[in-house]
């Protein structure tokens, strides 16, 4: 158990999934003084509404800190930023400001403090994807290119920013976070079984499509530890539950349990990468800024394997908080209840 004075933590996109999810954690707990910041306003104490794509936002940054935490000189010993745009589709302008932008305030910001805090920052798994499968990929792969998307390419441009940071820092890339509360991840699958637009993948000789992901409660407890431990410093890792699942089947299980129906329609992964190419281009020719019914990102997510080894990850961050099926049966007492998907 720490002792000692609270942990002074800044959280950066404290109104999403991930660093909403990380900040009632921090605030349920003595040893922390966290603050959160976002783009949208909430009723918290412990938050404060700030555009991070603003000119300004190293300054604003420091003011709201100011604010939240005046008995706290020199402002947050720890930054996670885990404020992003995530999504499948985009412009490669619109990730550059929103994620390669954003982070370089953030860094500006911890440049600007008298002591240099930790600075953890979110990135993603992705930044590894290729369209193919790719079966036990080391935890702390080196992420090289070419990148499946926009998305992936700003998010290892942003880790870059990261490397070049003269304090501390350390780089998580959760792989596919689910759970209560989720409004990404299971919810688009969701949305596209019930539009009809959800097609039944024909696996590979090979066997069954594995996956990887990791739910939100194991997610932040890697994160909590990330805010300390010495052995995290200037370490890149993938976040995962190392518990790979057949995610097809898995997927049609929580359909049949949310009364959704289970598609009929199957496609081949080849068909279904070619017409998600042919969608693409069709759609930034003829409908700019408008994300098509399927992309290539979502098909090599959904009809490739992707897993990771999670040895290293265990072994730094610690065993899973709760397991993949625990956070399935979360996610479908959430849907049965009402709530997101």
């Amino acid at each position: 158990m720490r002792s000692g004075p609270p942990v002074a933590v800044l959280v950066t996109g404290a109104s999403g999934f991930v660093g909403g999810a990380l900040l009632r954690r921090l605030t349920g707990d003595s040893a922390f003084a966290p603050l959160g910041i976002g783009r949208r306003a909430l009723d918290d104490p412990d938050y404060r509404p700030v555009d991070l794509a603003a000119p300004d936002a190293a300054r604003a940054l420091g003011a709201a800190w100011a604010s939240a935490h005046p008995g706290v000189p020199g402002g947050p010993s720890v930054i996670v930023h885990a404020a992003a745009h995530s999504s499948p589709w985009g412009s490669r302008a619109e990730f550059e400001r929103a994620n390669v932008g954003t982070t370089r305030a953030v860094l500006d910001y911890a440049r600007s403090l008298p002591a240099p805090p930790r600075v953890v920052f979110v990135s993603t798994a992705s930044v590894l994807y290729r369209a193919r499968d790719q079966a036990g990929v080391p935890d702390d792969a080196p992420a090289d290119g070419p990148f499946v998307n926009a998305y992936a390419a700003s998010k290892r441009a942003a880790e870059r920013l990261v490397e070049q940071y003269p304090g501390e820092w350390v780089v998580l890339r959760p792989r596919a976070v689910f759970g209560a509360g989720d409004t990404t991840l299971l919810p688009r699958i969701v949305a596209a079984a019930r539009a009809g637009r959800l097609p039944r993948i024909r696996p590979p000789r090979s066997g069954p499509v594995l996956s990887d992901l990791v739910v939100i409660e194991t997610l932040v407890e890697h994160l909590v530890t990330a805010l300390t431990s010495p052995a995290l410093n200037r370490r890149t890792l993938t976040v995962t539950n190392g518990e790979p699942l057949a995610l097809q089947p898995a997927v049609f299980a929580l359909l049949e349990r949310m009364g959704i129906p289970v598609p009929a329609r199957t496609v081949s992964r080849r068909g279904a990468l070619l017409a998600a190419t042919v969608l693409e281009a069709a759609w930034r020719m003829l409908r700019p800024g408008i994300e098509p019914p399927i992309t290539r990102y979502s098909v090599i997510v959904y009809a490739f394997t992707k897993t990771f080894d999670a040895r290293l990850c265990r072994e730094l961050l610690g065993a899973p908080a709760v397991t993949v099926a625990e956070g399935l049966e979360r996610v479908v007492a959430e849907s049965q209840a009402g709530g997101p998907g």
